[in-house]
């Protein structure tokens, strides 16, 4: 089953703060007396909240009221989430999990545990027709998690695994199998999941599970409730659990996880006010660590684990799912906050509807999107192709602004700076690392799902962009809208929707409008454009297709996308400029080498990619002398000096067959 071994080598999460097995009461105020409000209902005497009532008990307080007389609204409680207080053969809620090369990383979610119930969790995996025990980890707190760490993980086979409390209590899953056998890997694209429709996601679910995805990938906004993360994520973590179970998932926190409207976190500081447009975060950092340790510890090891200020932990990294390398960002962590730093031109810092104000002046060279250390990352992930075929970057939100109407249909906004498009210096950082991976973005947040390819110097020249729908679109409603009601030049032949084509945002950045799936009447629910996407990676032909099903449909039908759907394009579209000059052909003595282009003069990276075959002739974007060089996972081996023909044929033929 495991590598040199029956069961993997075990790592602890030793690191965290963890409850000995049977402590006998957590702090009841975890994050401290200023913040008495913060996961209530999973906190201290956690039973006794009135939402954790079981009916019975509600039942019978009822009773009491009435016996007392109170009337309607005295002593009314905060609305409930979901009931904490289960059957104790329920406490295991959900798992969810990542492999990547030789590493398997799970968090067990449990339900709040009363006193005298043991704090450990077992992970057993089935050998055969045996359940065989391979680690206890102590339960952490705040937050209810238990965390697991296996090592020289075999992933060439499927392996069932439960997750164990006590006696009675747990949840069953598949550890899959790495799927680098398929040609084909799916990702399941999706984000923004209202609060305000409680319950199942029975048909989102039922269709995930006819697609079925190889990786699941939710972009933020799992839970909308605020100062209640854990019930929050209990709440997603039960819709979602039969096709997050088996098979890996990549959850990251947006701002509403961690209980902000808007999040620019400026590097972890506290903000200094309760909505936090000067950049930072509002509530205490231990509650967003819970938050990320709940959703994000299952991933891959981050890339640089340095804590940001206030001991606020990253989480960024990258997860190789079937040949497929995705890169894992945050967007909202290192962002500078706009309050204070560039002119106000619209009813608040972060809006702008002034169509003659100075686009320079929001965007000065002391903001941070990324952050230098992401860049880095972007920088490194990009020329490291270990375990890749083809790359895809993951974050929380878009990088445009490809929205003309927020909240409700007459509300126009010229530009909105929580997004991705602000500040565009930042912006245009990042898609060009992006762009020298061949890689195209997914992302989420906007509520409004839409298909574009970004413009970095000139339109068309950066990567594709796939937002996906809100799960649930009741919070804010966004439309794709030009005031003009025209279409942009170069528009896409023989599109159902009128407004694609070439664009400008509201902050000046180039975008070609491929797709848009905007809300039809949004006091419909079968209007609203709620969905859900689907990315499909194909490693033979080297393309990607993007799916749009709306919530409500029937996926064994093959039919429920919305208009503009599906889009196929070719990995190296994710690099949209137009090859002026070409290299000669290369022929290497290995197939399937990771070549990279660097311009001699300026040192300047053009791309980095791994070919198909053993022949390559790369294309250039000036005249002037090259170096290729290329290895077997790393542009770690030999360099070739090239000069630039703007002939292709007459390039190919020069140095055919050169070593």
């Amino acid at each position: 089953m495991m590598r040199n071994s029956i069961f993997p080598a075990i790592l602890t999460a030793s690191s965290l703060l963890v409850l000995p097995g049977f402590l006998k009461a957590e702090p009841p105020q975890p994050f401290g007396p200023e913040y008495p409000q913060l996961d209530k209902m999973a906190t201290g005497e956690w039973q006794k909240d009135p939402r954790n009532r079981t009916e019975e008990q509600a039942k019978a307080a009822a009773e009491k009221a009435k016996a007392k007389g109170k009337g309607k609204g005295k002593g009314r409680q905060p609305k409930r989430i979901i009931n904490l207080n289960v059957p104790r053969e329920d406490v295991v809620a959900f798992a969810v999990y990542t492999q990547d090369i030789g590493t398997v990383k799970m968090t067990a979610q449990l339900y709040p545990l009363l006193e005298g119930e043991p704090r450990e969790v077992r992970l057993e995996l089935k050998d055969g027709n045996n359940w065989k025990e391979i680690a206890k980890e102590e339960i952490v707190y705040p937050g209810w998690t238990a965390h697991f760490r296996l090592e020289n993980w075999d992933g060439s086979k499927d392996v069932p695994y439960r997750v164990r409390h006590g006696d009675k209590a747990n949840f069953e899953g598949t550890i899959r199998k790495d799927p680098v056998d398929k040609d084909v890997i799916v990702v399941g694209n999706l984000s923004c999941n209202s609060s305000r429709t409680p319950g199942p996601r029975p048909n989102i679910v039922k269709n995930l599970l006819h697609h079925d995805p190889d990786v699941l990938f939710f972009a933020g906004d799992q839970t909308y409730h605020h100062t209640e993360h854990t019930a929050g994520w209990i709440q997603f973590g039960l819709q979602f659990r039969e096709v997050m179970k088996d098979r890996p998932t990549i959850t990251i926190p947006d701002d509403h996880d961690v209980g902000q409207g808007n999040l620019w976190g400026e590097g972890g500081v506290k903000a200094e006010t309760r909505v936090g447009h000067d950049g930072g975060y509002i509530y205490h950092p231990e509650y967003v660590n819970m938050v990320e340790r709940q959703q994000t510890w299952h991933l891959p090891d981050a890339y640089d684990p340095t804590p940001i200020a206030q001991n606020i932990g990253v989480y960024y990294t990258r997860l190789r799912v079937g040949g497929i390398d995705f890169a894992i960002l945050e967007d909202r962590k290192f962002k500078s906050g706009p309050d204070g730093k560039i002119p106000k031109m619209g009813p608040r810092p972060d809006h702008i509807n002034d169509p003659k104000y100075d686009r320079s002046a929001v965007d000065l060279p002391n903001l941070k999107l990324l952050g230098d250390r992401q860049l880095k990352f972007l920088h490194e992930w990009g020329q490291d192709w270990t375990g890749a075929e083809m790359k895809c970057v993951l974050s929380q939100t878009a990088f445009c602004g490809a929205v003309h109407k927020h909240g409700n249909f007459e509300n126009r906004l010229l530009a909105d700076l929580d997004s991705n498009a602000w500040p565009q210096t930042g912006r245009n950082k990042a898609l060009t690392e992006i762009r020298r991976a061949w890689a195209p973005h997914l992302c989420g947040d906007q509520h409004l799902a839409v298909v574009v390819k970004h413009g970095i110097e000139n339109h068309g020249d950066g990567p594709m962009g796939f937002t996906s729908p809100a799960i649930i679109n009741t919070i804010y409603g966004r439309w794709w809208h030009p005031e003009d009601e025209k279409a942009g030049a170069n528009p896409v032949p023989d599109s159902p929707l009128p407004w694609t084509g070439e664009y400008l945002d509201g902050l000046g950045n180039k975008i070609n409008m491929i797709a848009y799936a905007n809300p039809e009447d949004r006091s419909d629910e079968k209007k609203r454009a709620d969905g859900y996407g689907i990315a499909r990676f194909n490693k033979k032909t080297r393309e990607i297709t993007f799916e749009n099903w709306d919530r409500f449909a029937d996926a064994s039908t093959g039919k429920g996308q919305f208009p503009g759907w599906p889009l196929t394009f070719k990995m190296e579209d994710n690099d949209g400029r137009k090859a002026t000059h070409w290299l000669p052909k290369i022929t290497f003595s290995e197939p399937s080498q990771v070549v990279q282009v660097v311009k001699q003069d300026s040192e300047e990276i053009l791309y980095t990619v791994r070919i198909q075959g053993d022949t390559f002739q790369p294309k250039v974007f000036a005249g002037g002398d090259y170096l290729v060089k290329y290895g077997k996972d790393k542009p770690d081996g030999k360099v070739v000096r090239l000069k630039a023909n703007a002939d292709k044929a007459a390039a190919g033929k020069a140095t055919a067959g050169l070593q």
